[in-house]
């Protein structure tokens, strides 16, 4: 197989690997602040609960929960979730990623001066709107940086989709150096990933630089 067929049949995965990572943060980044919210929360069970989900996905490999949404189903209740494998694929991520994005979030929020609170409260705001107006704003620009490093740990973590068999490119290449008996499917994907996120930090720094307080 030459260079150019090998590269073209990578290729045609490289839309799943965009799919995985685009629909992760479709539903990744808005859970993780619900789940942030949660476990803020001053009612107690609460906060709890969503503290231990947080530690679970946290303190439990990424591979293991894509094996535990595709199959779990099954050999638990005898339902089938697996038959278009991007579903469960992508609900494993979401769910992942939402507890780092989590943990972020909550940390920016913790971070704001008690000052801000008091002072929107004089001004007559309510709770919700000093949150979506004044602290949720500031909130964004500080987690940037730390929310691009988990985008750009997601590029290379949509890899781990071969677990579960679904025909994202790494799973692609990996199938073609098995049967090449090849090392140069994983040197081709290397680029594609490293490409990616060239793309993925120059996008996130553009973002970062317009929304910083601080533009020369």
């Amino acid at each position: 197989m030459t260079l150019m067929t090998m590269v073209m049949k990578m290729a045609s995965g490289l839309e799943k690997t965009c799919a995985i990572f685009f629909l992760t943060l479709l539903f990744a980044l808005p859970l993780g602040m619900a789940v942030a919210m949660m476990r803020g929360s001053k009612i107690k069970p609460v906060s709890a609960v969503a503290g231990f989900l947080i530690s679970v996905l946290r303190g439990t490999p990424l591979m293991l929960q894509l094996i535990a949404v595709t199959y779990g189903p099954y050999y638990l209740f005898g339902v089938s979730v697996s038959r278009n494998k991007l579903i469960p694929v992508v609900i494993a991520f979401s769910i992942n990623y939402a507890a780092y994005f989590a943990e972020i979030y909550r940390g920016g929020i913790e971070s704001m001066p008690v000052g801000q609170y008091e002072a929107a409260q004089v001004l007559g705001y309510s709770r919700a709107q000093t949150f979506l107006k004044i602290i949720l704003p500031q909130v964004i620009r500080r987690i940037l940086p730390s929310v691009t490093n988990e985008i750009v740990t997601l590029v290379k973590d949509t890899s781990m989709a071969f677990t579960v068999s679904y025909q994202e490119m790494f799973t692609i290449g990996k199938q073609i150096a098995n049967s090449e008996t090849s090392f140069i499917p994983f040197l081709v994907a290397g680029v594609f990933y490293y490409v990616f996120n060239l793309i993925v930090s120059f996008v996130m720094g553009k973002v970062e630089k317009k929304m910083s307080y601080y533009k020369m």
